[in-house]
């Protein structure tokens, strides 16, 4: 197990079969920075074309199609003092005949956060009327990783499928363990587009956009076969779902959930079924972006031992 340190010189705004950043193996970890949204490094300086440029990919040896990367988010942390969120939320958010009604006037500006890691908090730089001296707790979140799709595709970083992608979770956050499909030799993981925070949804387009250090370690499950993106944390497992309409994102998400408790806890049709439709919760991820993005989780005390 190798611990390795990479500063990135460029950025892809896709996933897809690029050429590796760095090659590693099962149960190496690596530290290494993301830049926000707009391509933006810690000093606030330009550095990549938006959206969402991509640190990576790495190349995880051993990895095959057929197998599932594990990808276990050890250390999310802010690494400048601002951020940024925009103004006005997206359209596709609120009834057809609301929409008129929307701030259209600051649609292209953005409001500065001053974050602090120290203290946990995001405050908005200038006033904005009643929420003068708004402060928040940040929730440090990946908005977008994932590996390469399969059939040489590169898809952009804008949006998600079951390679991961922009699904903009809030649950992504330091300590949670991902599992992708791997679908490419390799698997080519990349990560990028943090958030000092979100909420759920990314209702307005963005969270509070900033660069990032990050520290990550990978595995290999070898011919452990999933179809969408799955995850854990302390408290719950969980599978994603990423495709429009909502409707068919929660068909994929809860169809991975029905595989996986059959698959790795042993349970039957029926019970799973059972154990679902008694104890199943749903958190939205992205439903902003051309995909959007559903959560399916059941609780880890729900679980046969």
């Amino acid at each position: 197990m190798t611990l390795h340190h990479f500063t990135p010189t460029h950025y892809f705004n896709t996933h897809g079969s690029h050429e590796p950043v760095l090659r590693i193996q099962p149960g190496d970890s690596v530290v290494t920075t993301t830049v926000d949204a707009r391509g933006q490094d810690a000093s606030g300086a330009k550095v990549a074309v938006g959206p969402n440029p991509q640190t990576g990919p790495f190349y995880v040896e051993s990895a095959e199609p057929g197998d599932i990367l594990v990808v276990h988010l050890d250390r999310l942390t802010p690494n400048r003092e601002t951020g940024w969120s925009s103004r006005m939320l997206a359209e596709n958010s609120i009834d057809p005949w609301y929409v008129p009604s929307l701030p259209f006037e600051v649609d292209r500006e953005v409001v500065i956060w001053r974050v602090d890691t120290a203290a946990g908090t995001a405050s908005l730089v200038e006033p904005e009327g009643r929420l003068d001296h708004f402060t928040l707790p940040i929730a440090p979140m990946l908005g977008c990783f994932g590996v390469a799709p399969y059939g040489n595709q590169a898809i952009s970083a804008m949006t998600s499928a079951e390679h991961g992608g922009n699904m903009d979770y809030r649950g992504f956050v330091a300590g949670v363990t991902a599992y992708f499909p791997v679908f490419v030799p390799g698997a080519l993981f990349s990560l990028g587009d943090g958030h000092a925070l979100q909420g759920d949804g990314e209702m307005s387009g963005s969270g509070v956009e900033i660069s990032f250090e990050a520290q990550f370690t990978v595995d290999v499950l070898k011919g452990k076969r999933a179809g969408w993106p799955r995850g854990e944390n302390a408290d719950y497992i969980f599978t994603l779902g990423n495709a429009r309409p909502l409707d068919q994102a929660v068909q994929h998400a809860t169809t991975e959930m029905l595989k996986w408790l059959q698959a790795d806890y042993g349970l039957t049709m029926r019970e799973a079924n059972l154990l679902m439709g008694c104890c199943v919760e749903y958190d939205l991820g992205n439903m902003y972006d051309p995909a959007y993005t559903m959560v399916c989780k059941i609780a880890k005390r729900f679980l046969p031992a």
